[in-house]
């Protein structure tokens, strides 16, 4: 049994910045797909941000080009959100799945393949 769970959103100005975190417990192992996902209301789910965790203890990050240069995620998983922009508005998901066959160590994920989901946090930046 997986545990997911996201904490940090809140509400910020276009501009500024915000960190969401994600805690990820019980039997998870390397090898690992993490990733950061959001869902505007009446959008689709996006994927925005995945980290690869190798069986040798090292880790892949990939960024959307919606959020690439602002967005960054770190090994603990936090969510650190630069340049912030009215678009940004949505629910922040964190996932995990496990990476049998190297899934994830080469490039994104998409929803369906996540096993475990968080019940997300809400970022809502404004003018």
């Amino acid at each position: 049994q997986v545990q997911i769970m996201e904490s940090g959103g809140g509400s910020v100005q276009a501009g500024g910045s915000l960190r969401v975190s994600c805690q990820a417990s019980g039997s998870i192992y390397r090898p690992l797909c993490m990733g950061w996902f959001r869902q505007a209301p009446g959008k689709e789910r996006e994927g925005i941000a995945t980290i690869y965790f190798s069986q040798n203890g090292g880790s892949t990050s990939y960024y959307a080009d919606s959020v690439k240069g602002r967005f960054t995620v770190s090994q603990d998983l936090t969510l650190q959100m630069n340049s912030l922009k009215l678009e940004d508005t949505a629910m922040y998901y964190c996932a995990a799945t496990a990476s049998g066959n190297g899934r994830c160590s080469d490039g994104p994920l998409l929803p369906p393949s996540y096993r475990y989901w968080g019940q997300g946090t809400q970022v809502i930046v404004s003018s």
